[in-house]
């Protein structure tokens, strides 16, 4: 790794961790809802939130990175897609902290946690950016719809309907758009 010169400034200590809520408990919240539910929805939006970051961030990196016939036309869509992942972001993660669970919301936490696969460092062609990104996307709704009928299940109406009306909208529309950059040609109409 590469010596910063930052590093070689004398820096005062960075503070001591001193954390009001360890990662993986819960406060008590009164929202009539039990605990259990209340367990299992935290754990399962912090999934989907990590992996909802990292399409996110797939979509900031295919903005900057774009190329070719088409490069305007995919990043100004990236940029949109970019945008609306991150209030996505913020709902799972605010969700997440109702339930009186602890948002995860480092990078190295993200990277640890997702479960969509990591990109190259480099510059991808458009093809294989739309495939990355289509996966990202099938992988969230997967987890989302299981997600859902588990909350459901247990009574937490409120992540299920953030689950249903927000993550799993947003994402089968901005598949539905992806998508149809990946046809060669338009469909004839006959």
């Amino acid at each position: 790794m590469k010596e910063s010169a930052l590093t070689k400034v004398p820096r005062a200590d960075a503070p001591p961790p001193y954390e009001v809520q360890a990662f993986g408990t819960l406060t008590d919240v009164p929202i009539a809802l039990a605990e259990a539910a209340r367990r299992e929805g935290v754990d399962n939006l912090n999934q989907l939130l990590a992996d909802t970051i990292t399409l996110r961030d797939l979509y900031r990196k295919h903005h900057w990175q774009a190329s070719g016939p088409t490069f305007y036309m995919l990043h100004l869509l990236f940029d949109k897609h970019y945008r609306e992942q991150d209030e996505l972001v913020d709902a799972v993660a605010e969700r997440v902290m109702q339930l009186g669970g602890v948002s995860v919301a480092m990078g190295a936490d993200v990277a640890e946690m997702t479960l969509v696969p990591s990109p190259p460092k480099g510059r991808e062609r458009t093809a294989e950016q739309l495939a990355r990104l289509l996966f990202a996307h099938e992988v969230i709704l997967e987890e989302a719809r299981a997600m859902a009928r588990y909350a459901e299940r247990d009574g937490d109406v409120g992540t299920a309907d953030l689950i249903v009306s927000k993550i799993i909208r947003t994402n089968e529309t901005q598949v539905w758009f992806v998508a149809e950059h990946r046809t060669a040609a338009p469909a004839e109409v006959e």
